[in-house]
Parts: structure tokens; C-alpha cells; sequence
């Protein structure tokens, strides 16, 4: 998840003039997840390559997808094999977005083999999005996972048609504000 900060307490009551220029250590990172300060100082340092005008965000990472035993049950009576991955594919959240990509209307098509062998066709929200190189492998180790009897998964991103809200489900759509 995309780190957040916060800016470290003055130790004077005196308030501070607003700088446009950022010195060093006056942040730390932050995080939902861990509520602590970087490990180093150095994480946080000009020093450390950022200097002023060229800082760019940490990269997102996606979650692996996790089920408890309840889920995992729930996913194995879902039914017939295809629904089951439809329901595997629910676990998948992107990191920005706080719906899963079946219900964002990101999975095109799920094909399944004589031989349990599972194509899905999906898109992503946009070409730039930056979790892209990510998304498959999630998508991948969810279905592999979460679904037995499952042999290969093949994730394939399109981007025709492009993905547009429209394709979200009503579900969706109230969760995100669209409604």
C-alpha cells in the first residue's frame, strides 16, 4: 500500500514559517499498516537521492489475495467451476480501488479447458496503471489457490474494448460514490 506521511511534531510551541524547500528528516513515512517511523533515516533523506523537484512516489504494490477457511469454503460450494473462479476472483483487489476487479468489471471472459486448463481475459482501469505488471500473477495465484482442480492459468490483459465505469456493477458503483 502507498505509504502516507505526516509531518513530525516542532518541539517549539513558537509556530514555524511555511518553506517551500523540504528539510531533510521533517517527514516520516507512514502507513496504515505499520504505524511506525522508517527504519532509517536515510528512507526519508535528501541525501538518499530525493532532492527537491524530482520526488516520486514509492511504487504500488499489490496485496496477495487471502481467504480464511470460511472463505475458502464459500469459494468451493460456489458451484459449477467457472463460478467458482468468479468467486476466487472477488478476493483480487487493486490497491487504489477499494473493489474487487470482478466487480469493477476489469474480467472480460473466464475460459475453462476440458483439461482444467483457465484462460481470463480482463483489462485494467488504464494503460498506466501501476500495478499492471502485478495484476496478472494476483490473478493467477487467486484462482490457483482458492480453487481446486484448477491445472493452468493463463491471464491475458486486453485493452478493446477499454474499461470504462459503465462496466462496474451496480454494487460497485454505490461503494466507489457513482450512484
Amino acid at each position: 500500500m502507498m505509504d502516507f506521511f505526516k509531518r513530525k511534531k516542532q518541539p517549539s510551541s513558537v509556530p514555524q514559517p511555511v518553506s517551500a524547500e523540504v528539510k531533510e528528516g521533517s517527514y516520516e513515512s507512514w502507513s496504515p499498516e505499520n504505524d511506525a517511523a522508517p527504519d532509517s533515516p536515510a528512507e526519508t533523506s535528501v541525501d538518499a537521492g530525493l532532492q527537491p523537484g524530482n520526488y516520486a512516489p514509492p511504487p504500488l504494490v499489490m496485496e496477495t489475495p487471502k481467504a480464511n477457511q470460511e472463505e475458502l469454503e464459500s469459494i468451493a460450494n460456489a458451484g459449477s467451476m467457472e463460478e467458482q473462479i468468479t468467486a476466487a476472483l472477488k478476493k483480487v483487489y487493486d490497491p487504489e480501488i477499494p473493489v474487487d476487479i470482478y466487480e469493477m468489471g476489469l474480467v472480460y471472459g473466464v475460459n475453462i479447458s476440458e483439461e482444467k486448463n483457465v484462460t481470463i481475459r480482463m483489462t485494467l482501469t488504464s494503460p498506466g496503471c501501476p500495478v499492471a505488471e502485478q495484476m496478472p500473477g494476483m490473478v493467477q495465484h487467486a484462482v490457483n489457490t482458492f480453487v481446486q482442480g484448477v491445472r493452468d492459468v493463463d491471464v491475458e490483459i486486453v485493452w478493446d474494448p477499454p474499461w470504462t465505469p459503465d462496466l462496474m456493477s451496480e454494487a460497485a458503483k454505490l461503494e466507489l460514490g457513482f450512484m
